[in-house]
């Protein structure tokens, strides 16, 4: 697994934020994972980019998005860098932390969650949202004014009782138009449940991970007590979510169901990588000791904590026994690429990577970008030219894998074209939101193009951003 950092603007952090499933009002601050952690501090949210959990949190999808009526790919997915229980969407996007896998111990759980956001994406609920902040704003102004203003007569006239009034006015207007605003918030995400159960249904799976889900909310809200305002709450208290759908959902005919074996391991080989690389060793450890994944999980789990926390020299010979067990695993190869070049052995990395591209179904851009970089690492003409064939197709798949332009640049300037190297260096600063050092790359590397030609174009495109 690997950090690629996505930055968002904080104050567009708030509108991400706006549909959530997390515990009622709770915002949780979202700190880079590790990599260009400068970066992710001045934007604020970080993303995590692995193929073997992007691939995962598809596969969850593809049956409710197809019981939903929307098409493959209208919904991109993100991995969110936190270990906080919590999924949300923005426009066409849903983000899901990494605490949720992490969290969940069975894919169902995952797949409930999966639903409940898909409704709103569904029932269109942002856009509504939107409209709903931005008319309790205009209420919220207007009363705000009003007030005022007789506060201000009242204070012309020596009546105090006149300004009183009027600041009670001001400040009743805005709770009055935040709490029909969150009033709101509540009545969407009950429809959300409400389309998940139907999603489940229709999809022919259980929906007693969604209800485990809420019962975890539940407890977690009980810390809160007496405390909990209903009326200020942005969710439905979740005992009053469980009490809404458990009938519906335990009826089902298919609320027995389980999760096929395969699937139960996926998921379990997931929670054991996000256990070892965001989990911290000694927590990695205690799951990995625990009876609550599988074999293979343990294993894989073990052979990465060993890789980030010990010997990569040690880690090798547990990553070929689960090749052994499991030699049609993409992501296994691909760890076990990922464990030979950070030990600085790029040109055995290549064979492994190679063999998780050859497996991959989902031709992940990603893995093929994790190719390219062994191939500038092992060096040499020939293997520098593949690079730069396989860098271009990894970022054709999958232009937000920024590193690939890093990789990419190296290629072109170790070959002796500086050009090139100059316009992968303008898209990856234009990609990480650097546009003053992109328009630089862009200008000079013009300079050596044709007038004209594609990648002059590409520079002019890069030059003329604003």
């Amino acid at each position: 697994m690997t950090a690629r950092l996505i930055q968002f603007p904080r104050i567009f952090l708030v509108g991400l934020l706006a549909l959530t499933l997390a515990l009622p009002g709770s915002l949780v601050p979202i700190s880079p994972f590790y990599g260009d952690s400068a970066m992710a501090q001045r934007r604020g949210i970080s993303l995590v980019r692995d193929a073997e959990i992007e691939a995962l949190i598809r596969d969850y999808a593809r049956p409710l998005m197809r019981a939903g009526g929307l098409r493959p790919g209208s919904v991109q997915f993100r991995i969110v860098n936190d270990t906080s229980f919590n999924a949300f969407v923005s426009g066409r996007s849903m983000f899901i932390n990494l605490g949720l896998l992490l969290r969940s111990g069975t894919p169902g759980e995952v797949i409930g969650v999966v639903a409940h956001e898909l409704g709103h994406i569904i029932g269109g609920h942002q856009i509504r949202l939107q409209e709903r902040m931005r008319r309790a704003t205009r209420i919220a102004q207007v009363t705000t004014l009003l007030g005022l203003g007789l506060s201000a007569a009242g204070a012309a006239s020596g009546n105090s009782g006149l300004g009183r009034a009027g600041f009670g006015v001001a400040a009743g207007g805005g709770t009055a138009a935040l709490r029909g605003l969150l009033q709101y918030r509540r009545s969407e995400e009950t429809a959300a449940d409400r389309t998940a159960a139907t999603l489940l249904e229709k999809s022919k799976q259980s929906g007693a991970g969604m209800l485990k889900t809420f019962r975890r909310l539940g407890q977690d809200a009980a810390f809160l007590g007496k405390q909990i305002d209903p009326y200020t709450l942005s969710h439905p208290l979740p005992r009053e979510r469980l009490t809404a759908l458990s009938t519906s959902i335990e009826r089902s005919r298919y609320f027995n169901r389980r999760a096929s074996p395969a699937l139960r391991e996926r998921h379990d080989m997931v929670r054991a990588k996000i256990a070892a690389y965001s989990g911290g060793q000694r927590y990695a450890r205690a799951l990995l000791n625990s009876d609550r994944l599988s074999e293979n999980a343990r294993l894989y789990g073990r052979a990465i904590v060993t890789f980030l926390y010990g010997s990569p020299r040690r880690a090798l010979p547990m990553i070929d026994r689960l090749i052994k067990r499991l030699p049609r695993n993409p992501y296994v190869h691909e760890m076990r690429g990922e464990i030979l070049l950070r030990s600085a052995r790029p040109k055995e990395a290549v064979a492994s990577f190679r063999k998780a591209i050859q497996l991959d179904k989902n031709a992940a851009g990603f893995i093929r970008v994790q190719l390219g970089h062994a191939l500038v690492e092992s060096g040499g003409r020939k293997n520098l030219q593949e690079a730069v064939s396989q860098l271009r197709k990894g970022i054709a798949r999958d232009p937000s894998a920024l590193n690939g332009y890093q990789y990419l640049a190296r290629a072109y300037a170790e070959l002796g074209r500086q050009p090139d190297a100059l316009l992968a260096s303008a898209e990856l600063a234009i990609r990480a939101g650097q546009k003053r050092q992109a328009k630089n790359y862009a200008s000079r590397a013009q300079q050596g193009f044709k007038r004209g030609s594609p990648p002059w174009l590409r520079a002019q495109d890069i030059l003329q951003v604003r």
